[in-house]
């Protein structure tokens, strides 16, 4: 049946008409849009008109980077995002265990460095509020995890433990491990811990966890940025169950530097081997790998983003690829036609995700390229310009700087790169197209959060912090198309998703609240009243009549 919906604010995310009040779907695709009159007869006599009472239709939201079954799994940890002290941590855990006594782990998502003294964790932290079974906490950026005891010792980390490149166990002064992992040496040592104790009946469930909640929110698309193995085999579990996925996911393949340059061109390798069995084994678009992910570098309220100059306690970090190392393998990455995806935050890491991009077309030649890079929390006027001449994508997160959360953020740099940092406006006065995502699980996953502080530069966390720099806010339309068209582009999405235009996929939205007409502040009270997927409803609001 042909389904129309009149009095409405339209956003198509066509750049030469992009507001229009109503929107006909028929068999999973856009009939017409435009205005009300016109969009009616289009759909014919049979159709079944909704007003929606002056909503807001927007296409889907294009999740442009996030984790999905990291994402879910954050759903079923402990949350301390709103911990503001050691103590509250601690009691937090406290009330964790008195409620799943027969636990045999216990995990936590969200602590913030500044609830931490010194923001130097340590196990013995939690072992005075949880000691009998293994605790591991992931930081807010998920760069850094902070473990208890009881997980140092299952994990069998000693003195002995090695570092891995990239990454560090911090130490104290005897060379014993104090319950903390930088980077890669989380990934390696708890990360892999905790694949070893999760169930594939777990991991399917988160999977299905994140999916459901992001169509909640109003999600349509998502680029997922940290495929492996294990997360490989989930979607691959939930393909064959289903047929498809609820919506259309890229993938990028995570590269680690293992130390052996043939290891690191063999992960090349198989990302291109599982891009091809994926399109071969299942004939649908709803899964592709389209490319591969680099971690150059960690993140500033940790000191481990690389910078050019140092941090205002004089420290410095090394970048996680140095250029000489990645090189070869970017270019094999390229050659094999998957996208390059830098996550590069400090100055310094931007810099190097430049050169690789300059190494492909150096090695391989010109061709059609879309590299992007992710996060650019701090970076040079040189960087924004070479970005623009080489077509690179500003792939950003506005909940990254709420301004709630960035005091440990500007105290780490100390100086006046504290104010110049996620420079939106000079990406947008230089050309360069921005892709705007939440990074799910490291911060709130609502597009309404970051919708809000894109158009406000306010915390969407709490009412009293400041505006951070109120001259990079965006319109209503360049916040939307970030969160909708670029992020489809970025990621590879064709067929109109990330637009509302005759013929394209019908993958929308309607939203309570109107950022082209009301209270901006109404934003973070905003609901996702109607989630359509090609043309099917997938979610509906309770308080939706009908």
């Amino acid at each position: 049946m042909t389904t129309v919906f009149t009095n409405a604010t339209v956003f198509t995310g066509d750049e030469h008409s992009p507001l229009a009040e109503a929107v006909a779907l028929d068999a999973g695709r856009v009939l017409a849009v435009g205005d009300r009159e016109s969009v009616v007869a289009a759909a014919g006599p049979d159709a079944e008109v909704t007003d929606l009472g002056g909503a807001l239709v927007t296409p889907g939201i294009v999740e442009a980077h996030t984790h999905l079954a990291m994402f879910g799994q954050a759903l079923d940890k402990v949350q301390l995002r709103d911990c503001t002290s050691l103590e509250q941590i601690q009691d937090r855990l406290r009330q964790a265990r008195k409620e799943q006594p027969d636990a045999e782990y216990l995990l936590g998502a969200s602590w913030m460095f500044e609830a931490v003294p010194g923001g130097e964790p340590t196990a013995a932290m939690i072992d005075e509020a949880v000691a009998d079974i293994p605790v591991v906490l992931d930081s807010n950026d998920v760069h850094s995890t902070w473990v208890n005891t009881a997980a140092l010792n299952a994990m069998g980390i000693d003195a002995t433990t090695p570092d891995p490149p990239g990454g560090r166990i911090v130490r104290d002064s005897t060379g014993a491990a104090t319950g903390f992992f930088l980077e890669s040496a989380a990934i390696e040592y708890v990360w892999a811990y905790l694949d070893e104790i999760t169930t594939d009946e777990d991991r399917d469930r988160f999977l299905d966890l994140a999916f459901a909640t992001y169509l909640e929110t109003g999600v349509t698309a998502a680029t997922d940025m940290a495929l492996g193995e294990t997360e490989l085999a989930t979607f691959l579990r939930r393909l064959e169950r289903d047929g498809r996925l609820p919506f259309p996911v890229s993938a990028h393949w995570l590269l680690r530097p293992t130390g052996d340059p043939e290891a690191d061109l063999a992960a090349v390798a198989r990302a291109a081997e599982v891009r091809d069995l994926v399109a071969e084994r299942f004939d649908t678009d709803s899964f592709r790998i389209t490319g591969v992910k680099f971690i150059l570098d960690g993140v500033i309220d940790a000191c481990t983003a690389a910078m050019r100059a140092p941090y205002a306690d004089g420290s410095n970090a090394e970048p996680i690829w140095s250029f000489e190392t990645a090189a070869p393998v970017a270019a094999a990455a390229d050659a094999a036609g998957l996208q390059l995806a830098m996550h590069a935050i400090g100055d310094r890491a931007s810099e190097i995700a430049l050169d690789l991009v300059e190494e492909c077309v150096r090695v391989n030649g010109p061709k059609i390229r879309t590299p992007r890079i992710e996060h650019l929390e701090s970076c040079t006027e040189a960087t924004i310009r070479r970005m623009a001449a080489l077509g690179v994508t500003a792939s950003m997160q506005p909940v990254h700087c709420d301004p709630a959360i960035m005091g440990n953020w500007k105290a780490m740099l100390g100086d006046e790169r504290a104010e110049t940092g996620f420079p939106w406006q000079r990406f947008r006065e230089a050309g360069v197209p921005i892709a705007l995502g939440t990074d799910a699980p490291t911060a709130p996953h609502e597009a309404a959060h970051n919708l809000f502080i894109a158009l406000t530069t306010r915390s969407a966390l709490e009412p009293g912090p400041a505006e951070y720099h109120p001259e990079r806010a965006f319109t209503p339309a360049q916040a939307l198309d970030g969160l909708t068209r670029a992020g489809a582009q970025a990621g590879g999405f064709t067929d109109g998703v990330g637009e509302i235009l005759p013929g394209g996929r019908a993958n929308l939205i309607v939203v309570s609240v109107d950022p082209f007409a009301g209270d901006r502040d109404e934003l973070l009270d905003s609901r996702v009243l109607r989630t359509i997927v090609d043309g099917d409803e997938l979610w509906r609001d309770p308080a939706v009549d009908g």
